[in-house]
């Protein structure tokens, strides 16, 4: 049962990689059709969900480093997310 249970919380931990990941990909695709360096909204959200998820695993397997890691880098994300939220309200 308990081999079941490691797997299931490695492939949850991949899952938290790979969303984490994309963001990488959604920067660079939105700065190319700009033409600069530009970091999206959508990064944000996937910098949020990629987090969350890897606290858990971190969390799961009992990692302090990581934990802690990853719960400073949310709180990081989740500052960003409100600038833009803020500022997109103060340009309307």
């Amino acid at each position: 049962m308990n081999l079941d249970i490691d797997k299931i919380w490695i492939g949850i931990g991949l899952i938290g990689q790979l969303m984490f990941s994309a963001r990488f990909l959604v920067q660079w695709i939105a700065s190319e059709r700009a033409g600069r360096s530009l970091v999206p909204m959508m990064f944000w959200y996937f910098s949020i969900a990629g987090s969350l998820i890897l606290l858990c695993y971190a969390i799961s397997r009992h990692d302090p480093v990581f934990t802690l890691g990853q719960s400073f880098g949310l709180f990081v994300y989740l500052r960003n997310l409100y600038f833009l939220k803020r500022e997109a309200r103060t340009a309307s």
